[in-house]
């Protein structure tokens, strides 16, 4: 396995371990209704742009991978 293969599959691991966190905080912090509606609202938009921007991640690693073998 080539170093730079290696260090794409850490990034991209590490990147996404990340994500999940956010996630996790904010579906714990979802999970409480003392919130305030409209930060409930924004909450919803940052967990959609987390799903995407992990997507994104996981879509750009695996394309580097298929051009780079």
């Amino acid at each position: 396995m080539n170093l730079f293969i290696a260090g794409l599959i850490l990034d991209t691991t590490g990147k996404i371990f990340i994500g999940l966190a956010v996630l996790m905080v904010h579906h714990n912090i979802f999970k409480e209704h003392r919130i305030e509606r409209h930060v409930l609202r924004a909450l919803r938009k940052e967990w959609t742009l987390s799903i995407l921007g992990i997507s994104l991640i996981i879509i750009g690693a695996v394309m580097q991978l298929v051009f780079h073998l």
